[in-house]
């Protein structure tokens, strides 16, 4: 017969199996949940009420053709992602494609650049070695159906640029009609992948100071930028204009680009950060060979942003450019792409960028040396004025535009201070 002291010690042992049991029960249940294998409550919890409220607007709105649950799904997408900030979206298949096209600085297409004019689609200029130029297009000619289909502007010139891109190796029936001839034709060009220029208007100004300006920043801006610089210092250049006004930014990595040619190797260009202390990412210059050191300034305004405000801000950082203009636009966020099922795809805001001095530009922008504020209206004309360097002549640039062409006060300032600059014989050097 058992003692006292026996059960004792059996209700011990049980009391023992059992803590021990509730010991590995929720030591199992943290390793799951940080390894995955239970679910996050929050998360199931949050997906069941999106579900519930799917469910509810796929059965009772009135339009039962408008609400499948693939659109609502993609609705709820878009809504989720873009609450977030004005630069993160959701990119459903067709507009990732393009997105893609534009970062690489490459596309399907025909090589044509177009305009409106007086309601019509007319082309600027085809773009040397493209399937337009050697159809024989000419800058003038009007693009009046697409595939047999009229162009109506009422969608939009982007809609018709878009009819005109495709893939590689495809075809499309472009008709035009040519002013200068009074006559109707068509011609059918097959697609080819056509490469942007994102360098434009390179050229040394009256007093031997060479300008570039940037458009955007793409995968291949920063070979494009430096041969456009070695040309011009072949030609005499002493100094150096970037002007970066209402270019927009692009890739991270074309910025770092652009900048290095002025960085000594292992020189911090720009660094990001994550959300967490380890996600920092320094961007250093690679290059080996001795930077670039010149008189330099960086034209800007509030339409300067993003990877243009990298490249500002590292220059300005260092004490290698002086910034003339206005206070740029203030994008200091990086977004990451991630690749989704079905061709679609994630533009999310993962990092901001700082200056090698560890400034942020996020909502603030870079503040010029020198500020020179364009009104709206001048700022629109010289736009039209840098996109269009072939008119030299006033008059035909007044005849085609309806303004003569104004004078450029920020350009005229910074070249101002380069001379200025060169006569007294200084030369930029990196802030200690």
């Amino acid at each position: 017969m058992p003692t006292v002291a026996d059960m004792f010690k059996r209700i011990l042992t049980l009391a023992a199996g059992v803590a021990l049991g509730l010991a590995l029960a929720v030591t199992g249940l943290r390793v799951a949940a940080a390894w995955g294998f239970w679910p996050n409550r929050d998360h199931s919890r949050a997906a069941g009420y999106v579900r519930d409220v799917m469910r509810l607007v796929n059965e009772h709105y009135v339009d039962e053709k408008s609400v499948p649950y693939d659109r609502l799904a993609r609705g709820a997408l878009h809504g989720m992602v873009e609450a977030l900030d004005p630069h993160s979206e959701f990119l459903e298949k067709k507009v990732h494609e393009e997105f893609e096209e534009d970062i690489a600085g490459e596309f399907g297409g025909v090589g044509l650049q177009v305009e409106t004019r007086a309601g019509r689609v007319v082309i600027i200029t085809p773009i040397a070695g493209t399937p337009s130029e050697r159809a024989g297009l000419r800058r003038g000619d009007e693009i009046v159906a697409i595939d047999g289909k009229p162009t109506d502007l009422g969608d939009g010139l982007d809609n018709v640029v878009s009819r005109l891109r495709g893939k590689p190796r495809t075809s499309v029936r472009v008709g035009l009609f040519r002013p200068s001839a009074q006559e109707n034709f068509t011609v059918t060009l097959v697609r080819e992948v056509i490469k942007i220029e994102s360098v434009r208007g390179a050229r040394l100004l009256d007093d031997g100071l060479g300008y570039v300006q940037l458009t955007e920043f793409s995968e291949h801006t920063g070979v494009q930028f430096l041969r456009a610089v070695e040309g011009l210092l072949k030609s005499g250049a002493t100094g150096l204009i970037l002007d970066l006004r209402n270019n927009p930014g692009g890739l991270l990595e074309a910025a770092v680009d652009v900048a290095e040619p002025f960085f000594k190797k292992g020189e911090l260009i720009v660094y990001t950060q994550g959300r967490r202390p380890a996600d920092r990412e320094d961007f250093r210059a690679q290059a080996g060979e001795r930077p670039l050191v010149l008189p330099m300034a960086v034209l800007i305004n509030a339409g300067s942003a993003s990877a243009a405000e990298i490249v500002t801000g590292a220059l300005k950082d260092t004490g290698r450019a002086v910034i003339v203009g206005e206070r740029s636009f203030g994008k200091g966020s990086v977004q990451s792409v991630f690749k989704l099922d079905n061709g679609e795809g994630l533009r999310l805001t993962t990092a901001r960028y700082y200056t090698p001095s560890g400034a942020t530009i996020h909502e603030k922008g870079v503040a010029p040396h020198l500020e020179v504020i364009m009104t709206p209206e001048e700022d629109a004309k010289l736009a039209r004025q840098r996109s269009r360097p072939d008119i030299t002549d006033p008059a035909q640039f007044k005849e085609r535009f309806g303004f003569e062409p104004i004078v450029d006060r920020q350009l005229e300032a910074a070249v101002a201070m380069l001379q200025g600059v060169r006569l007294l014989g200084a030369t930029p050097r990196p802030a200690q």
